[in-house]
């Protein structure tokens, strides 16, 4: 422990927690009876991956980035530090995604990676998990951690987050059960814990041949992204390596958080309020609020983007955002693509997160959301255009339709630069360039 004290966050937060007795007492078992059960949580659980990490790339993409925004040296070195934090925690959300998408696939199921729309209806996940997308502050860093934390620590959420009331459920036999339902879980770590029994249940109940019937090499690994932890999961042993390596990151093991993502988040949040308190007029983050193009289909509140080329914009991110869906879709449910082919749809679908996600989203958060709402910025609603998933079944018209998106993405950035101020032109062209790339490489190897 003491090697993990003196390379982890030192600030009076981190220093209250880890000498303050912080148990909240054990939480509730998850029941998992049957295998339906268990796919339709592991769906939950990677559309809450997917959308964790949507809070972490707003947060980052709504830090300033140069002088030119009023940060002074000492500011600019802090903003950079926050940034790669976010980013990188961000990066290990969507290896977490990747491994759910793998159990999903181990257990005969098809991928997840269909989400709700922001804002979220509150009925969506328990009471006590509320996600929502916000600037870099105070208020989202607290609220990270909260949703980070260890399980079983016991720790509010940030200042507007209490938890909701809930109906309660109709009564139900949790031990005789045969539909899927919501299931109370206090943090990540305890959803995953909850799955990991579930799956040594299952396995006991069926025996582990019958329970991992899903093709390995419909899994993604370290042969085709960036992760070494990414293998597939073909048994109970592997499936809990995975489930160990997504809730160390996160919450950190058995205790041990200065290093997972709940201690490297505080020790952004020590550094911030002590920099805030040095300097009341320090604002590292620009005045981002989320927005959206269109309103949404379930009738939530959310501002509305009214300047024409903040929509555009907006529109170009989320149609990428669309594609890299449909690439990463694609490959978990593969049918007969070459061990080649799959490696291009994994380059292409990384790829697009640093040559047009990241550049678009940092873009956007510069650009005014309209007249109504003056001096305030757009912040990506990541919003997401179709009810169903992003699974395109058949492989030569898949290749086709996404070749086909890519192309009209990069003709519509092009556009998009010919009518920007010449600050924006250089980032426009460059997003187009990378599409266009990618679009020739989808043809090349299909």
């Amino acid at each position: 422990m003491a090697g993990l004290i003196a390379s982890g966050p030192q600030g009076p937060l981190a220093h209250v927690l880890e000498t303050r007795s912080t148990h909240a007492g054990p939480e509730p078992v998850i029941a998992l009876e049957h295998r339906e059960a268990l796919i339709y949580t592991l769906g939950k659980a990677a559309e809450l991956e997917h959308l964790v990490m949507c809070q972490y790339l707003f947060a980052a993409f709504s830090l300033k980035q140069d002088a030119s925004e009023g940060l002074t040296p000492d500011g600019l070195a802090a903003v950079k530090r926050w940034r790669s934090t976010l980013l990188r925690i961000g990066e290990q959300e969507m290896l977490h995604l990747a491994l759910v998408q793998n159990l999903l696939t181990a257990v005969g199921a098809a991928p997840r990676l269909a989400r709700p729309n922001f804002p979220l209806l509150p009925q969506g996940y328990p009471a006590g998990v509320r996600i929502a997308l916000m600037p870099f502050g105070e208020a989202a860093l607290r609220h990270f951690a909260f949703l980070e934390r260890p399980e079983g620590m016991a720790m509010d959420d940030a200042e507007g987050f209490e938890a909701l009331e809930r109906v309660a459920p109709a009564p139900h036999d949790e031990a005789d059960e045969i539909v899927p339902h919501l299931q109370d879980f206090a943090t990540i770590g305890h959803l995953y814990r909850s799955m990991q029994g579930g799956l040594a249940h299952l396995a006991g109940k069926l025996g582990e041949s019958r329970l991992f019937v899903g093709p390995p090499d419909a899994q993604a690994t370290a042969a085709h992204f960036r992760w070494e932890e990414l293998v597939a999961e073909v048994d109970l042993a592997s499936a809990n390596r995975a489930i160990e390596t997504i809730v160390e990151q996160g919450e950190g093991a058995r205790g041990a958080w200065r290093d997972a993502h709940f201690g490297q988040l505080v020790a952004v949040l020590d550094e911030y309020v002590a920099m805030r308190a040095a300097d009341p007029q320090f604002e590292p983050a620009r005045p981002v609020i989320a927005a959206n193009v269109r309103p949404p289909a379930s009738g939530a509140t959310v501002p509305i983007i009214t300047d024409a080329f903040t929509v555009r914009c907006m529109d170009l991110l989320n149609v990428v955002y669309e594609v890299l869906l449909q690439l990463l879709s694609r490959y978990f449910a593969h049918t007969d693509e070459s061990d080649e082919q799959l490696g291009v749809l994994a380059d292409i679908s990384v790829g697009l997160m640093y040559a047009a996600i990241k550049p678009l989203g940092q873009l956007v958060t510069r650009l005014p959301v309209g007249p109504d709402l003056p001096g305030v910025t757009a912040g990506p609603g990541f919003e997401l255009f179709y009810d169903v998933d992003y699974l395109l079944p058949h492989r030569e018209a898949a290749w086709v339709l996404m070749e086909e998106r890519l192309r009209d993405a990069a003709a519509f950035a092009t556009r998009c630069g010919e009518v920007c101020v010449p600050a924006h032109m250089g980032t426009l062209e460059r997003v187009a360039a990378s599409l266009d790339r990618y679009a020739t490489t989808l043809a090349a190897a299909s």
